[in-house]
């Protein structure tokens, strides 16, 4: 019996054996369980999606023109090691938290380590360490997908067909690459949709530099023949790369400053004035004795001061309120609110899709029927408000024989690939606003407000120039009751032949450290230098 016992326990074993033996053959014969078994060691590390660039008018990159590097870490002292001299500051508490890490992942360094054996990837950034016209360009979220600005609006072309990009790596059980392999980098595939602006890289950064003694404010220059946007800086800047940071602060950083509306004040006097030249009431004078009378209202010149008798030309010298409102009264509301019409107030400037200018506030006629409401208006105060692209439009019209035209920021969508036009997205057209006499009439009384004048430290260094300074009361005011203003010069240069209309604004401050009209004649003298090298030289 015991004999018979061993032969079945044996006989047991060897049917056992036989079971697992062939189990792990068809194991070892089935490709199928290889190639799981293979990907249960790739490890993919994400990285940004591919996105369509933004481009100035030249062509110039103004997203993507940048390059970030990131090392492959892989686990060990070793790698953390030899990387923490690479590694930017603020990143350096990441890589020691990560030394240890079960898989390799990448991080930020300063440099191309790959000559030193260190796998190095290179990923475009989407903004520069110092951003270019980061409130009309906008930000994308944390998806990357367009959340603000122009990143939002051609969303469909900037982000279209982007697909998920990561660094594939095959890894032991331990993390390190497995001997033998190389990483592998997938950037994804896209439709290589791109944006060309109006803008002028080298002007928007000359803006930029002067809009640094701002407080707040904005700057624009238009192309005069054609009023293409060549710069539009709004102050504060923010950051692209934090805007958590904005949010947080909860200040005005995220506002871009040339599409809302503000209070105007005297820069839109010379509107009275073109409508008296169209008019025919260029003569009209008027005694200033400092205050004039309106429905028991009374309104002061600046400080009180009287000018005497004064024609219109003198008027926008000295930005005499109480001329404006007398000649406000002898034009009439209709005739002064068709006139700012023409000048495009009180109508928003579209952009791209739902991107678009604020309206501002233009009273009509029938509240101008109000002597009062007419006499705040002649002088740009009361219900009006206007945005700096409307101002900066409406100064356009005095600079460019009489033509309006509405600003533009954008110019074509092309194919990255090739570099070819796929939209034209600038439309030219103009309409004629006032006499091509009345612009030039108002143009030489402009260039009096900078040559004698309240606007003369508008005066460029080089050459002439012509313009409005404003100062306008906002009804906001500090805790000393102290009230805030907004200070603004629009005008054009050179003054013979106008190529560039400029305005700046600095809005919500008691008084500014450097003038509007200063500011203006920098912008001016950065053209100068910028734009005529040759004419200079």
């Amino acid at each position: 019996m015991k004999e018979k016992r061993l032969i079945w326990l044996f006989g047991g074993f060897l049917l056992l054996f036989g079971v697992v033996t062939g189990r792990l053959f068809l194991l070892a014969s089935n490709h199928q369980y290889a190639e799981t078994a293979q990907r249960q060691m790739v490890t993919r590390i994400p990285l940004e999606p591919s996105r369509g660039n933004i481009y100035d008018r030249m062509g110039r990159s103004v997203t993507g023109g940048e390059l970030r590097y990131f090392a492959l870490s892989v686990p060990g002292e070793s790698s953390y090691s030899r990387l923490f001299q690479y590694v930017p500051y603020q990143k350096q508490g990441l890589l020691y938290e990560k030394r240890n890490a079960l898989t390799p992942f990448l991080i930020e360094v300063d440099r191309d380590l790959n000559d030193q054996g260190i796998y190095t990837c290179t990923v475009p950034r989407r903004y520069p360490e110092n951003p270019l016209a980061e409130h009309l360009i906008g930000y994308v979220d944390g998806q990357g997908m367009g959340a603000a600005g122009l990143e939002s609006a051609f969303e469909e072309v900037l982000g279209a067909g982007a697909k998920e990009a990561y660094l594939e790596c095959i890894t032991t059980a331990q993390g390190n690459l497995l001997a033998g392999t190389q990483p592998k980098l997938e950037l994804g595939s896209r439709k290589k949709g791109g944006l060309v602006l109006t803008l002028d890289k080298g002007i928007q950064r000359a803006c930029e530099a002067v809009a640094q003694q701002m407080e707040s404010g904005c700057i624009l220059v238009l192309d005069t023949a054609t009023a293409r946007v060549l710069a539009s800086v709004s102050i504060p800047h923010f950051d692209p790369r934090h805007v958590e940071k904005s949010i947080q602060a909860g200040d005005t950083s995220l506002l871009n400053r040339p599409l809302c509306a503000y209070n105007v004040g005297s820069v839109f006097k010379p509107i009275l004035a073109a409508a008296a030249l169209e008019k025919g009431a260029g003569w009209y004078s008027f005694e200033c004795e400092g205050e004039v009378d309106v429905n028991d209202q009374v309104y002061h010149c600046a400080a009180g001061r009287a000018h005497g008798e004064i024609d219109l030309a003198r008027a926008l010298e000295k930005s005499c309120n109480c001329y404006f409102i007398g000649l406000g009264q002898q034009l009439g509301g209709q005739t002064v609110e068709i006139m700012a019409e023409k000048f495009g107030f009180g109508k928003p400037v579209y952009l791209a899709g739902g991107m678009k200018s604020a309206c501002g506030s233009l009273p009509k006629a029938s509240t101008l029927k109000d002597k009062g409401q007419l006499a705040n208006l002649s002088f740009g105060q009361g219900m009006l408000t206007a945005t700096p692209l409307q101002v900066a439009a409406a100064m356009n019209v005095i600079a460019s024989d009489g033509c309006y035209r509405a600003p533009a920021f954008l110019d074509r969508v092309i194919n990255e690939t090739n570099g070819e036009s796929v939209e034209q997205l600038y439309e030219p057209g103009k309409r004629q606003a006032v006499r091509p006499e009345t612009a030039k009439a108002l143009r030489e009384m402009l260039v009096g407000v900078v040559e004698n004048g309240l606007g003369k430290d508008a005066k460029p260094n080089a050459g002439g120039a012509g313009g409005k300074t404003g100062t306008a009361q906002t009804g906001s005011f500090t805790e000393e009751k102290r009230e805030k203003m907004n200070y603004w010069f629009a005008g054009f240069y050179p003054a013979e032949k106008p190529r560039y209309t400029v305005l700046v604004m600095q809005d919500g401050i008691l008084e500014p450290k450097v003038s509007s009209g200063r500011l203006f004649a920098q912008v001016c003298d950065a053209l100068y230098w910028l734009e005529a090298p040759e004419e200079n030289s």
